[in-house]
């Protein structure tokens, strides 16, 4: 018995989740790929010199939807979309249906869900915002420095700061890792996917994960930067890590590259909760 039959034989006595909860759970990973995807787009078209081009983070990504024709409704969607990203992290933290336990690993991983859920619910707050009111795409750029500057402000603020600094560089490091060495292909429901499917997940997910966690390197780098300086302005996003990237020697080529990879992330998260198994033991 391999690995996944014995997953799957674990799981006999699971029970599925309610078809509503499992239909938010997979429109979110939809939304979130398809803002993903819309990332790496923009950033291949800096890349290569394309107009309309940039490096963007998710605000961004749909700020700049508002601006296109239909974007109210994209925008609409992608709001009830991440809105259901969120509701199936909490469900993940609290059920546990992956069976991550309760030892101190398994709760890092599931404080890890709630701390998701939390930065996806700005996402989705904000997609709300722009969908309401789609011609005010600006807005909103300032918030992570102001954020940084209360928590510097505070005591032992420094050491907050630089503390999440290593904490984002530690996440990126095991991005990296659970992209090489293909762990992610565990959450996948094998038996709902024919092999090109499956070869598709296991290699968008291994380029995704490794591009997406360079970019967390460099967050994480910048937030550790904020810490020693002091100086709130050095707290820089995914739009900045790019930038970061696009101005070192062979930028561009590198630029291209992680855009692609980034791009790979919102299709591995595509794919991901269309085959994901949303089983409860």
């Amino acid at each position: 018995m391999n690995k996944h039959e014995a997953k799957g034989h674990a799981k006999k006595g699971a029970h599925e989740a309610k078809p509503w909860v499992k239909g938010l759970g997979r429109a979110g990973y939809l939304a979130k790929g398809s803002v993903y995807v819309l990332i790496g787009v923009l950033a291949f078209m800096a890349a290569i010199g394309v107009g309309g081009g940039k490096t963007t983070g998710t605000q961004g990504a749909l700020a700049s939807i508002a601006s296109k024709p239909f974007g109210e409704i994209i925008l609409w969607l992608l709001a009830i979309g991440l809105a259901g990203y969120v509701l199936w992290k909490i469900v993940e933290a609290i059920t546990d249906p992956q069976n991550k336990g309760h030892d101190a690993k398994g709760i890092i991983i599931r404080i890890g869900f709630v701390f998701s859920a939390i930065v996806y619910a700005g996402l989705a707050y904000r997609a709300f915002q722009l969908a309401t009111n789609a011609g005010s795409s600006g807005g909103g750029g300032g918030s992570r420095e102001t954020i940084t500057a209360q928590i510097l402000s505070q005591p032992f603020g420094q050491w907050m700061v630089g503390a999440a600094g290593a904490a984002v560089i530690g996440y990126g490091l095991y991005e990296i890792y659970k992209g090489y060495s293909e762990k992610f292909t565990d959450s996948f429901h094998r038996s709902k996917m024919d092999k090109k499917e499956y070869q598709l997940g296991k290699k968008t997910g291994k380029a995704g994960l490794m591009a997406r966690g360079v970019v967390f390197c460099i967050t994480g780098y910048f937030l550790i930067q904020t810490a020693v300086t002091t100086n709130p302005d050095n707290a820089k996003g995914l739009d900045a890590a790019l930038s970061e990237i696009a101005q070192q020697p062979f930028g561009q080529w590198m630029l291209g590259l992680v855009a692609i990879g980034l791009a790979a992330y919102g299709v591995f998260q595509i794919l991901k909760g269309k085959n994901k198994n949303m089983a409860f033991s």
